[in-house]
């Protein structure tokens, strides 16, 4: 087999094609078993009773490490290297699905809230390890390639995350909770194992010395655009994470695999456009995104769940609820979820897409990892802000608040982007 060593003996571009390979193989892998588990405790738990708050509490430890892993994940990916932090993940992620194999009745909140930490944490290192060696890996690529291969990594993982819902929620069905677990785990070692002997040692270690205060970037461009990206992922798990995939099941009647199956299309196409975003952001005419761009594309994607809210309220008024068997009015509420989530999906994608170019553009290439760390521990705080958001505001008010606060979320992301460096007009 082929080791780190020998890839270090061939050509630069050999061992940096190579590597990509190989980096976004492990990101790939780990999102498939990511997505699979939260689909699983969403459907799972609410299959043995749980309230939609009390579901959204199993996550809280998952998002709340996420936020410190960030942080610090960036520090240790600097002084240890990426390859290290990346392995770390999966062997974490690997014990999290262990912890949860237990028999249900030792399930207890608890118990599966420190196991979602713990996988919180894998997450986040895997991520941060993963983001943050695509900028070492271009080199000396222009800014345009650096944003294909920064969009290709971001949103191949995103269809797998989206995979990952769909083999979450028929998997649950097939193979029980407890076995689905098992081979995931099983397979996540596999990946493991391949990745300590071939992922380049020393990736991302870095040469100048630092502060352990350092994990708080001093750019501007990356703290203003940290913030924009707090209130993006705030506005999207908002009423995606818990309170849509309820609202389906409880309200709509759906079953568990229609359920999962149905989000995990979503997040399926929604990783396929962030794959072709530098197509609809200026690519063809030579030219790539900055705040201006930012800025627009955040207020356009505003008015979507203001729009869903704003046709759920005039349906309600038109068309009293009966039951939850009332054909008419339930027909109608299929058709405003589904045609708006692929809208708000398109433009969400391109949003996240052209965040994830501009970090990695404004990052420093000596410490990546410090400046990539502090940006995703935002994008783990809005996630961490919009999962709690989704359980208590849909547990008192319903989906409709939600919507609100999700189009509230995204004005103010289009305001701070307000403030990111713009490119010269010729």
């Amino acid at each position: 087999m082929t080791t780190a060593d020998d890839l270090n003996q061939q050509s630069p571009d050999t061992v940096d094609s190579r590597q990509y390979l190989l980096v976004t193989g492990n990101y790939w892998a780990f999102t498939l078993t990511d997505g699979a588990l939260r689909m699983l405790v969403v459907l799972h738990f609410h299959q043995l009773g749980y309230s939609p708050l009390a579901i959204a509490m199993l996550f809280l430890f998952y998002e709340i490490f996420g936020v410190i892993t960030n942080l610090v994940g960036g520090w240790l990916g600097a002084h240890i290297g990426l390859n290290h932090t990346m392995n770390i993940g999966l062997a974490m992620q690997i014990i999290a699905l262990a912890m949860l194999t237990v028999p249900s009745e030792l399930l207890s909140i608890p118990y599966v809230m420190a196991a979602q930490a713990l996988s919180g944490v894998a997450k986040d290192l895997n991520k941060m390890s993963a983001k943050s060696s695509i900028k070492l890996l271009a080199g000396s690529s222009s800014q345009s390639t650096l944003y294909k291969w920064v969009a290709v990594l971001t949103g191949s993982k995103n269809t797998l995350k989206g995979a990952g819902f769909f083999l979450g929620g028929a998997l649950l069905t097939g193979l029980g909770f407890q076995n689905t677990l098992i081979a995931m785990a099983t397979a996540l070692s596999l990946v493991l194992i391949s990745s300590m002997l071939m992922l380049k040692k020393g990736l991302g270690k870095i040469t100048r010395k630092t502060k352990f205060s350092d994990i708080f970037s001093k750019s501007y461009a990356v703290n203003s655009l940290s913030g924009a990206r707090l209130f993006l992922f705030g506005a999207r798990d908002v009423w995606f994470v818990i309170a849509l995939p309820v609202f389906l099941s409880t309200e709509l009647g759906w079953e568990h695999t229609n359920v999962g199956g149905f989000l995990a299309l979503w997040i399926i196409g929604y990783g396929v456009i962030q794959a072709f975003a530098p197509r609809l952001t200026g690519k063809r005419s030579g030219q790539v995104p900055d705040g201006r761009s930012a800025f627009s594309w955040a207020l356009v994607l505003a008015l979507i769940p203001a729009l869903i809210a704003i046709t759920l309220i005039t349906i309600m008024m038109s068309e009293p609820w009966l039951s939850q068997q009332g054909e008419s009015f339930g027909l109608s509420i299929d058709i405003v979820i589904i045609v708006g989530l692929l809208i708000f999906g398109l433009l969400f994608a391109v949003n996240s897409s052209l965040h994830s170019f501009l970090i990695v553009s404004y990052a420093k290439e000596d410490g990546v990892s410090l400046d990539i760390g502090f940006y995703y521990m935002a994008n783990a705080m809005g996630r961490l802000i919009g999962t709690v958001l989704s359980g208590w505001l849909f547990q008192s008010q319903g989906l409709i608040l939600c919507l609100w606060v999700s189009s509230a979320f995204l004005l103010l992301t289009a305001l701070i982007s307000l403030k990111l460096p713009r490119h010269e007009l010729s």
